[in-house]
């Protein structure tokens, strides 16, 4: 997501969190404490490259590691995963909010990195429109805030569309900023995705079954691909 646009996502924040709720808020079912699905979204993709990239690689390219990675994980974990894409595709963003509210007992997880015009800007952010998703949002800031080189940025709601317009509760994750060379040249490393994903899929386990519970499966090779390569394709949907 680019930064230069939180203003204007700040102002559709209000208008949504306010009086004025999207059609979709009103049917949002409390899925956090129950869910046994998890849609995967790695954002961007295909023509839509997603934030700038100065320093590490392109946006939809990190995205769609991270989500792989995360996808393997929570299947490790006995959920059953849908991911939004998994090859480097375009895919409109009512299709994809339409992917998650399709799935029935679910949450749903988007993944994306930043970009700023300032390059001292770092850090991780986690966003969430509805309060049923504030924990879960909460949870995933925490665990990525024990990783090295972490700078806290905040959890906060936000009007993004696949967050309003979702049936059930959905975050959306900003995994650093690739304007920034710090954390563009964490992100440019497998290992460091891999720990990314390690995060993110110990909150989800734990928002549903408690602390203490997260056995992280083996860590993915430590390969690194050239920005531009992309990652084989797993399953769209697991039993």
């Amino acid at each position: 997501m680019l930064f230069r646009f939180r203003a204007l996502v700040a102002l559709t924040s209000l208008a949504t969190i306010g009086g004025c709720s999207s059609p979709g808020t009103a049917n949002v079912r409390n899925t956090s404490r129950t869910f046994t699905t998890v849609v995967v979204d790695a954002g961007h993709g295909g023509r839509d490259g997603g934030a700038t990239r100065r320093y590490g690689p392109p946006e939809k390219v990190a995205t769609l590691d991270v989500a792989l990675r995360l996808n393997r994980k929570l299947r490790e974990s006995q959920f059953r995963t849908v991911m939004t894409r998994s090859s480097d595709v375009f895919i409109p963003l009512d299709e994809r909010v339409a992917i998650g509210n399709h799935q029935k007992n679910s949450i749903f997880v988007s993944v994306h990195f930043n970009d700023s015009g300032r390059r001292g800007v770092r850090g991780f952010e986690t966003y969430y429109s509805t309060p049923y998703a504030r924990s879960l949002a909460e949870r995933i800031q925490r665990k990525l805030l024990t990783m090295n080189g972490s700078a806290n940025r905040g959890v906060r709601t936000a009007g993004f569309r696949v967050l309003r317009n979702a049936v059930h509760p959905s975050v959306l994750i900003e995994c650093g900023f690739l304007s920034n060379r710090g954390d563009a040249n964490r992100v440019a490393s497998s290992s460091y995705r891999e720990i990314l994903a390690d995060k993110i899929s110990e909150a989800i386990v734990e928002e549903r079954y408690g602390p203490g519970v997260y056995n992280a499966p083996p860590r993915a090779p430590d390969v690194t691909p050239a920005p531009e390569d992309t990652v084989p394709s797993p399953p769209a949907a697991t039993p």
